[in-house]
This record gives C-alpha cells, sequence and structure tokens, in this order.
C-alpha cells in the first residue's frame, strides 16, 4: 500500500469530525439574514439594511497573537476565540459600526477535533455577545509548520454604520473630554513582553495573591467588548472619537484619530491600574515610557466628547465605570 495524505500529516477524517461537533455551535449564531448554511463555498448574508439611510460596511482583520502561547500552556482553548471576536468588535465599534458577520481562520499543525469544537465554541460565543453571526471560516492542517499541541486563529469582522452616524475623528476639538473605560486585562496585545517577565517568575497554574487568580487565569482573561454601551452613543451623535486601546498603548493608538494640531493632557493617575501590570512592572524592571507604549494599563477604550456633553456621557456608562482620564488640547 503506498503513502497516504494521511501518513504526511494531514487527517482527513479528523477534518470531518471536527466539521461535525462545529455545526450545531455555528449555526446558534445564524439570524434572519444568513441565507446559508455551513460548507458552501461562500457565506451569504442579506444586504439590504431599510433601518439605514446611507449604510457603510466597515470592515477589519486581526488575530490574538502570543496569548495564544497561554492557552497551550494551560490548555484551556475555549476563550482565545471570544477575544479575537471581541477585538475586532472593538476595532469596528472605533469606525461608528455594529457587527454584521465574522469569518475565522484555524491553522493547525495537526488537527485535535476536541480542541478544535472549543476554540469555535470561543469563536461562538464571541459571536453571541456581540450579536453577528459566523458564517464560514477556514481550519487549516499544515504539519512542519506548526508544532504538534499549537495552532494560530486570525479573523475577519463585517460590520455597518449609517453614513451619518460614522466617527472618525474629524470633529475632535480642544477642550473635548477623553473617557475612559477599563479593561479585563492585557486584552490582546503585550503578550510576549508579559510571558518574558510573568513565566521566569511563576509557572502558569500558580495562584498569585495580588491577582486573586492563577497567572494562566489572569493572563486568558477575556478582551472586553464595549459594544453594548458604546453603540447607542454612537447613534445619539455624543462621540467625536473612539479609541481602541491595543499595541501602541493609550497614546499610540489615541494619536491616529487625533487632528493635526491637536495633543491629548492625560492623567495617568486618574484611574487604578490593574494588578498584573503592577506585578510586569515590578519584575520586569520596565520603565513607564515602555510600559505605556506596550500595554493598555487598564484603560481599553477611549471615548473624546464635547465637555458639555461630558456628563450625559457618562451617566450612560455607569455601568461600565467610566473616568475621565484627560482632554484635548494645541499642541
Amino acid at each position: 500500500m503506498g503513502i497516504s495524505y494521511k501518513d504526511s500529516g494531514v487527517d482527513i477524517e479528523a477534518g470531518d469530525e471536527t466539521v461535525r461537533r462545529i455545526k450545531p455551535l455555528v449555526r446558534s449564531t445564524f439570524n434572519e439574514k444568513v441565507l446559508t448554511d455551513i460548507g458552501l463555498f461562500g457565506g451569504f448574508y442579506d444586504g439590504v439594511f431599510p433601518e439605514y439611510e446611507h449604510p457603510v460596511l466597515v470592515a477589519s482583520t486581526d488575530g490574538v497573537g502570543t496569548k495564544l502561547k497561554i492557552a497551550f500552556a494551560t490548555d484551556k482553548h475555549n476563550t482565545v476565540g471570544h477575544c479575537l471576536v471581541n477585538h475586532c468588535t472593538d476595532d469596528i465599534l472605533c469606525c461608528g459600526a455594529k457587527p454584521l458577520f465574522f469569518l475565522d481562520y484555524f491553522a493547525v499543525g495537526k488537527l485535535e477535533p476536541q480542541v478544535a469544537e472549543k476554540i469555535i465554541e470561543g469563536f461562538v460565543d464571541g459571536c453571541k455577545e456581540n450579536s453577528c453571526a459566523l458564517i464560514g471560516g477556514e481550519t487549516a492542517e499544515m504539519p512542519t509548520i506548526y508544532n504538534d499541541g499549537e495552532y494560530d486563529i486570525s479573523g475577519t469582522i463585517v460590520g455597518v454604520v449609517d453614513k451619518k452616524n460614522i466617527v472618525d475623528g474629524k470633529k475632535i476639538e480642544t477642550g473635548n473630554v477623553m473617557i475612559g473605560l477599563p479593561s479585563s486585562g492585557l486584552h490582546t496585545n503585550g503578550y510576549s513582553l508579559a510571558r518574558k517577565v510573568l513565566l521566569e517568575k511563576y509557572k502558569v497554574d500558580d495562584f498569585v495573591e495580588e491577582l486573586g487568580t492563577t497567572v494562566g487565569d489572569a493572563l486568558l482573561a477575556v478582551h472586553k467588548s464595549y459594544l453594548k454601551y458604546v453603540h447607542p452613543l454612537v447613534e445619539k451623535n455624543l462621540l467625536n472619537g473612539i479609541s481602541h486601546i491595543t499595541g501602541g498603548g493609550i497614546v499610540g493608538n489615541t494619536s491616529r484619530i487625533i487632528p493635526e494640531g491637536l495633543a491629548m493632557n492625560i492623567d495617568w493617575k486618574s484611574w487604578k491600574e490593574l494588578p498584573v501590570f503592577s506585578l510586569i512592572r515590578k519584575f520586569g524592571n520596565i520603565e513607564e515610557s515602555e510600559m505605556r507604549h506596550v500595554f493598555n494599563l487598564g484603560i481599553g477604550m477611549i471615548l473624546i466628547v464635547d465637555k458639555l456633553k461630558a456628563d450625559e456621557v457618562l451617566g450612560e456608562l455607569k455601568p461600565e465605570n467610566p473616568v475621565v482620564i484627560g482632554e484635548i488640547v494645541k499642541s
């Protein structure tokens, strides 16, 4: 008998078993706009939006980086997909959009259906939280590219915003207030540095009193979605700018939407930093400028609003524990 595809490291039967496992999970995200079932060469989504005057589609693609290394080390795979959907949702939310559908990419060295199912479960959890449909994706088994037990994930999200409600920072002006929304942890950025520092001192299953949990669980905290409370503010035209704090930190990300001639005056002591960042700073002996450049430091999203509207916005955001962290000034 000659060599088979399985002999070379690709198990088609495992792929079929994975599809069987995930079909009911994926279908649970469908709504009346999804016009196809799983298995076709593309996903169909109804593009009629009668509730919008001028619908504009907004798309974004991302991954979760080396946060995956924590999933490998803890053998917990049902949260990173959720992180990815929330991350992508927050990205398009910065433009004023809410998500419609999501497409995932899952690449692995050796496909284990039970692990794949957990990963897709995370995607499904994220899609349900953000009221979007998981209409398709790709699972690729690639021996020699990835080590056994390791994988990579990425995703593409497509959302919609009424053209009149697009948020692009053009309305930002001197005196605008910066309102910060707390993060749940590192979200999906800075993990290479965090792992280098923390995993030289701790094991992933070590309980750390300052964290109130294990190192692994603290680092796997799901990236927060801000859609529920922020999107209604978009529809009320209360926001001049929205910044998602990812790689590059508060200044690096918020600078992307600040018009020329303006700058940020940030009160770095206006919010309480999460313990995980304090541990990273202490054990890594990391300079403050580097901490601010790499991590969100406890602020996952920043809203920029007119000073006269700030109290209204803060009231609407009360369940999110917002904090005024600064203002816009002339540069």
